[in-house]
């Protein structure tokens, strides 16, 4: 791993931060706070942590490595950018913003600057400024989320399979959702406690969420017949 550099108005006053990764990016990691405007674009799944085992939730955006079918033929999407996108390239160092100089979406040709001419900071960086607050607010606060699904048995395997017509076939496991059998056999008062916490509300915005899954089947499917980039 390159070593990381404290982001510097001065030292770094040319810099650009590009959306080109978001590309090779099919799974995304999210926070609660981004469900609801997440949902409306994307299927919410859990997937487990390769080093840890532990659960954590994402946005589909592709259905194998390095392919995102949810971008626009400009190379941008057209619905919400999740905060782990906006933040690409960009880590908390303390109190400090440091950052990777080696990452794709750092760049000094393309994208938009961080710096404006006066040293200050440009949209850019206020994006990924708040892109970070918010994950570090929110990855605890999705942490105890999950533990609450947990504790209810809530989530379950999700097997997606998928059958293009260039005669390739397609088995994604790995992957959870919520089971709204469990979730509706729950006695009331547990019920009741997912509703006042503000549980239920993220927990049916996940399970609506997967109606978006049949799209990526479909632009999966376009570009292996060469009817889409």
């Amino acid at each position: 791993m390159a070593e990381m550099e404290l982001l510097d108005s001065a030292r770094h006053a040319g810099l650009r931060v590009s959306t080109k990764p978001d590309a090779a990016r099919h799974f995304v990691q999210l926070v609660a706070e981004e469900f609801l405007p997440a949902a409306l674009h994307y299927p919410i799944l859990f997937a487990r942590h390769p080093e840890t085992g532990d659960l954590y939730p994402g946005a589909l955006m592709g259905l194998v490595p390095d392919e995102n079918l949810c971008l626009t033929t400009n190379a941008t999407l057209a619905g919400y950018r999740p905060a782990d996108l906006e933040r690409q390239g960009f880590y908390v160092s303390g109190e400090n913003i440091a950052i990777d100089p080696t990452h794709a979406a750092l760049t000094q040709m393309e994208g938009d600057p961080i710096f404006e001419s006066d040293g200050g900071a440009a949209p850019a960086l206020r994006r990924v400024q708040g892109a970070l607050r918010r994950l570090h607010v929110g990855l605890p606060e999705t942490e105890g989320f999950i533990a609450r699904l947990l504790e209810h048995k809530l989530v379950e395997p999700i097997d997606l399979n998928f059958q293009f017509d260039n005669g390739e076939s397609l088995r994604l496991d790995a992957l959870y959702t919520i089971s709204l059998d469990a979730l509706h056999g729950l006695p009331d008062e547990a019920a009741l406690a997912l509703f006042r916490s503000g549980d239920l509300q993220l927990v049916y915005a996940i399970t609506g969420s997967v109606r978006h899954i049949p799209f990526l089947g479909r632009r999966r499917n376009d570009r292996l017949s060469g009817l889409a980039r």
